[in-house]
C-alpha cells in the first residue's frame, strides 16, 4: 500500500474531532499547561506558525503520554489595526473580516493535527471576552492604576486622523504620504511604573526563561541610581532640573542639552533670533522616531538656544542646547553634558567646538588635558573637582550627592526608563474603554452590571477625520450612571496588548459567564508551565502580562504573581538567508507543503531542521528527505504486520547477538529521545535518533530469519518506534498503530521506559594504538579486565606487524576504551 498522506490525515483529524480527543478537565492528576502565543487572525498561517505550534504540540503530546493532565488551548488575538485597514481598503466590516479569517485559520491549524482543546477557544473580539477586559480596566481604575493625562500622538493633517506608529513610514502617513506631526490628546494610561521594582526584582524568579529575555526586560525597565540636580538659568525665572547617574562628573559639565520637546524650550527662545530655527527643529524631531534619534550610529545634531545655565558647583556659565539624542521621556528630559566622560556628549562637543574638561583620570596615570582623543568612562581618581580631588570617583559620588543635598541644589534619586503604559487607541476595532464623561460628575466608570460596553457594528470607515466610534451618536450619547443626566462615552479603545495580557487565565475557564475565570480552576492550572513564542515579544507582551498578573494577584483574583514558569523563544523560519516576506518573494506556503507532502512531513521538517531556539533555514531537499523518511516508516510497518500474529513475548535468555544489538539501539533511542524532549527540547537530535532506529530495524528485518523470538523483538521495536515518533508526526503513527492491530489510540499510550539492561552491550569495541597511532579495533567482552584487554591487544595480528622485533616499554590500558602500546 502507498503512503496516502492526504487520506490518512483527513481520516484521523475527523476521528479526533468526532471523539473530542483533546478535551481537558480538572482531575487529581498532576497538571501541565503548555501554551503557544495565540495568533492574529490575518487569514493565512505562515511557516513561523507551523513551527511554533508544532513545538508546542510535541511538548503537549509528550507530557500527556508521561501521565500529566495537559491543558493545550488555542484562541485568537483578534482586535487590531489590520482589520480596520481592511475595512477602509476593501469595504468589509472588521467583524466580518476577522471572523472569516478565524474560520480559515482554525481549519488550517486543524490540518496540522494539533492537539488543541477547541472547547476552550477564545477570541478577544467576542463580547464574552472583552466584557472581562473592561471589567479588569475597572479594577485597575478602582486601584488607582488607570488614569488619564495629555500626551502626544502621531497626527496626519491630510487625513485628519491619529496614526499608529506602524502607520508612519519614513516620517509620513502610509496612506497619503503627508509628513506626520504630533498632536496633544487626553489619553488613558496604566500605572505600570508602580510595579517597576517588583517587575525588576522578580526577574530573578524566572529560572526557566532565556537569559537574553531577562536582560532585555531589565534594560527596558532601566533602573538607575543617581541624583537630580537643579541648574539656574541666567535671566530666567525657572531652574532646570536634570537627572544624572554620574554626579561625580558634575565639575566636568560644560554644556546642557534639552530634549526638543522640553516645556522650557519655546519660552527660552521666545522673540529671539533663535526662535524660528528651534521651532523648525522641533517639528523635524516630531517626525523622527525615538529609535532613529537614539541609535548609536545616528549623527548627534543640535542647536544653541542662546541661553546659559549656571553649573551649581563651578558657578560657570554653560551654554544650553537642544539635541536629537535627548528624549523627553527619560529622566527629566534634560541632561548636564560631560564630554570628557560620555561618548555621545564627546561626539557632540567635538562637532560644536564645546569645552572638554576631564574630572576623572586613571589611577597612577597622567592625561594630556589639552589633547583628549576620547572620553574616559572607567572608574578612577577625581581631578579638577575642588575639594573632592584625589578621591576615588565611586566614593566621590555619595559625597557630592550629600553636598548637593546640604546646599539644597540636588538630591539622591532613582530613575526608570520604563514609562506608564499608554493604552488609549483612537481606533474602532478594539475593546471600548468603559468610561463615561458627565458635565456634573466628571469621569464616571461604567457600572459592572452594565458591562460589556458593546462595540457598535453600525460605523463608517473612511480613514479620515475622527475615529469611527466618534461618528456613532447612539454609542457616544448616553446618560450618567450617577446623576442620570446626559453624558458621553469614551470613544478610545484599548491597546490590544491589554487583551493578550490575561488570555491565558480565560483558557482555564473559557465558558464562564459570571466571572473572567473561576479562581479554583485558575489555582489548578496556573502558572503556564511552558510558554512558547517569538523573541520579538520579549518586552512588551511578556512585561505587560507580568504586570497584569501581579495586579490580579494583589486584588485577590490570581493565585500566582507570575504567569509563565518556563519560556521558549523559537527562532524564525528563513529562506535564502532572510525572513520570509512577500516583498522578498521568498514565502513558502504551509498549505502548499501540506498539499504536496502532508502535515506530518511539514511538522517533521520544521522540528528536524534546527533546534527550536535557533533560526531555521528552509530547504526543499530537507522537506523531501522528511517525506521519504515517513514513506520508509510506512512501508516498514506495512510490510511487517504479519509479525503481530504470534503475540510472542520477549525472553531475554533466548536472544542472540543480533536481537540484543537491535534492542540496544531501541532502548538507547528511547533514553535519548526522552531526554532530548524532556530536558533540552532538542527535537532535531531526537528525530535523528528515531531515523537511526528505523535504519537498524530495516537492517535487522532484511538479514534475519523471522522466527517467533525475532518477531517479538521486531514488534517491540515497531511499537516503540511509533510511540516515539507520534508527537512529531501524529497522523501516520495513529494509522500505523491501527494497521498493527491495535484498537486504542497511539496518543493514549504511556511513554516507554527504557530497559537499562538492554543498553549495556555484551561486547564492546576497543581501539588499539602503537606509539599513539591507531593500528586496530578489537571486539571484546564488555566485562573484560584490564589484564585481558592487554592480552587481546598484543594478540592482534595487525598489531604484531608493528611490534615484532621491538622492545615493549609500556602498555597503557583505558578500561573498555583503549590500549596504547609503547614500543621502541
Amino acid at each position: 500500500m502507498a503512503y496516502n498522506f492526504s487520506k490518512i490525515e483527513k481520516k484521523w483529524e475527523q476521528k479526533w474531532e468526532q471523539d473530542d480527543s483533546f478535551a481537558t478537565y480538572e482531575t487529581d492528576k498532576q497538571k501541565y499547561y503548555v501554551l503557544e502565543m495565540f495568533p492574529y487572525p490575518s487569514g493565512k498561517i505562515h511557516m513561523g506558525h507551523v513551527r511554533n505550534y508544532s513545538i508546542g504540540d510535541v511538548v503537549a503530546r509528550f507530557k500527556k503520554m508521561r501521565g500529566f493532565n495537559v491543558l493545550h488551548p488555542m484562541g485568537w488575538d483578534a482586535f487590531g489595526l489590520p482589520a480596520e485597514n481592511a475595512a477602509i481598503k476593501h469595504g468589509i466590516h472588521p467583524n466580518k473580516w476577522t471572523l472569516e479569517n478565524i474560520d480559515d485559520m482554525r481549519n488550517q491549524l486543524k490540518r496540522l493535527g494539533l492537539s488543541y482543546d477547541w472547547n476552550r477557544e477564545v477570541a478577544t473580539c467576542s463580547e464574552d471576552y472583552y466584557k472581562w477586559t473592561q471589567w479588569f480596566f475597572l479594577k485597575l481604575y478602582e486601584k488607582g492604576l488607570a488614569y488619564k493625562k495629555k500626551s502626544s500622538v502621531n497626527w496626519c493633517p491630510s487625513c485628519e486622523t491619529v496614526l499608529a506608529n506602524e502607520q508612519v513610514v519614513n516620517g509620513a502617513c502610509e496612506r497619503c504620504d503627508t509628513p506626520v506631526g504630533k498632536k496633544e490628546l487626553d489619553q488613558w494610561y496604566f500605572k505600570i511604573t508602580d510595579y517597576a521594582d517588583r517587575l525588576l526584582d522578580d526577574i530573578e524568579k524566572l529560572k526557566g526563561w532565556p537569559e537574553k529575555v531577562k536582560i532585555m526586560q531589565k534594560n527596558w525597565i532601566g533602573k538607575s541610581k543617581g541624583a537630580e540636580i537643579d541648574f539656574e538659568i541666567k535671566d530666567f525665572d525657572k531652574k532646570l532640573r536634570v537627572f544624572t547617574t554620574r554626579p561625580d562628573t558634575i565639575y566636568g559639565a560644560t554644556y546642557m542639552v534639552l530634549a526638543p520637546e522640553h516645556p522650557y524650550v519655546l519660552d527660552l527662545v521666545k522673540e529671539t533670533e533663535y526662535e524660528e530655527e528651534i521651532i523648525n527643529f522641533r517639528k523635524e524631531m516630531e517626525r523622527t522616531s525615538e529609535i532613529d534619534r537614539t541609535s548609536a550610529n545616528a549623527e548627534k545634531v543640535g542647536l544653541f538656544t542662546g541661553r546659559y545655565a549656571i553649573n551649581p558647583l563651578t558657578k560657570k556659565e554653560i551654554p544650553i542646547y537642544i539635541a536629537n539624542y535627548v528624549l523627553i521621556d527619560y529622566g527629566t528630559g534634560a541632561i548636564m553634558a560631560v564630554p570628557a566622560h560620555d561618548e555621545r556628549d564627546f561626539e557632540f562637543a567635538k562637532k560644536y567646538d564645546l569645552p572638554v574638561i576631564p574630572v576623572i583620570k586613571p589611577e597612577n596615570e597622567e592625561i594630556d588635558l589639552e589633547n583628549i582623543k576620547k572620553p574616559y568612562t572607567d572608574n578612577g581618581v577625581m581631578i579638577n573637582s575642588d575639594k573632592f580631588n584625589g578621591l576615588n570617583n565611586e566614593e566621590a559620588k555619595s559625597k557630592i550627592v550629600k553636598y548637593l543635598e546640604e546646599e539644597k541644589i540636588g538630591k539622591e534619586s532613582i530613575n526608570y526608563k520604563l514609562r506608564d503604559w499608554l493604552i488609549s487607541r483612537q481606533r474602532y476595532w478594539g475593546t471600548p474603554i468603559p468610561i463615561i464623561y458627565c458635565d456634573e460628575c466628571g469621569i464616571v466608570p461604567v457600572p459592572e452590571e452594565d458591562l460589556p460596553v458593546l462595540l457598535p457594528k453600525d460605523v463608517e470607515f473612511t480613514g479620515k477625520g475622527k475615529s469611527p466610534l466618534d461618528t456613532n451618536e447612539e454609542f457616544v450619547n448616553t446618560t450618567c450612571p450617577k446623576c442620570g443626566k446626559k453624558a458621553k462615552r469614551e470613544t478610545d479603545t484599548m491597546d490590544t496588548f491589554v487583551d493578550s495580557s490575561w488570555y491565558f487565565f480565560r483558557y482555564t475557564d473559557s465558558n464562564n459567564d459570571n466571572m473572567p475565570f473561576d479562581k479554583n480552576k485558575a489555582n489548578y492550572w496556573m502558572k503556564v508551565d511552558q510558554y512558547i513564542g517569538g523573541v520579538e515579544h520579549a518586552i512588551l507582551h511578556l512585561l505587560y502580562s507580568r504586570f497584569f498578573v501581579k495586579v490580579l494577584h494583589d486584588v485577590g483574583l490570581s493565585p500566582v504573581d507570575e504567569p509563565f514558569e518556563n519560556l521558549l523563544t523559537q527562532g524564525m523560519v528563513l529562506k535564502d538567508g532572510a525572513k520570509m516576506s512577500k516583498s522578498k518573494g521568498n514565502v513558502v506556503s504551509p498549505e502548499e507543503i501540506i498539499q504536496n507532502y502532508g502535515a506530518d512531513t511539514a511538522r517533521l521538517f520544521v522540528l528536524f531542521a534546527a533546534p527550536p531556539e535557533r533560526d531555521l533555514e528552509w530547504s526543499d531537499q530537507g522537506v523531501e528527505g522528511c517525506y521519504r523518511f515517513l514513506n520508509r516508516v510506512y512501508r516498514l510497518v506495512e510490510d511487517l504486520t504479519f509479525i503481530y500474529d504470534d503475540n510472542s513475548e520477549i525472553k531475554v535468555d533466548s536472544l542472540d547477538k543480533s536481537d540484543k544489538e537491535l534492542r540496544y539501539v531501541l532502548h538507547s533511542t528511547i533514553k535519548k529521545v526522552t531526554e532530548d524532549i524532556e530536558e533540552r527540547f532538542n527535537f532535531n537530535t531526537a528525530i535523528s535518533s528515531i531515523m537511526e532506529l528505523v535504519n537498524e530495524i530495516y537492517k535487522y528485518k532484511d538479514n534475519e530469519e523471522l522466527n517467533s523470538v525475532k518477531k517479538a523483538v521486531l514488534s517491540e521495536a515497531i511499537d516503540n518506534l511509533l510511540i516515539l515518533l507520534s508527537p512529531f508526526s501524529p497522523h501516520i503513527t495513529e494509522e500505523l498503530w491501527h494497521i498493527t492491530g491495535k484498537d486504542s489510540s497511539v496518543h493514549d499510550e504511556s511513554w516507554p521506559e527504557y530497559d537499562k539492561n538492554a543498553t549495556v552491550k555484551d561486547e564492546i569495541t576497543v581501539v588499539v594504538q602503537v606509539n599513539g597511532k591507531v593500528r586496530d579495533r578489537i571486539v571484546v567482552d564488555s566485562g573484560i579486565s584490564k589484564e585481558d584487554m592487554e592480552k587481546e591487544a598484543l594478540a592482534s595480528e595487525k598489531v604484531k606487524n608493528y611490534i615484532d622485533g621491538k622492545d615493549i616499554k609500556k602498555v597503557i590500558v583505558v578500561p573498555k576504551k583503549l590500549v596504547n602500546i609503547v614500543a621502541k
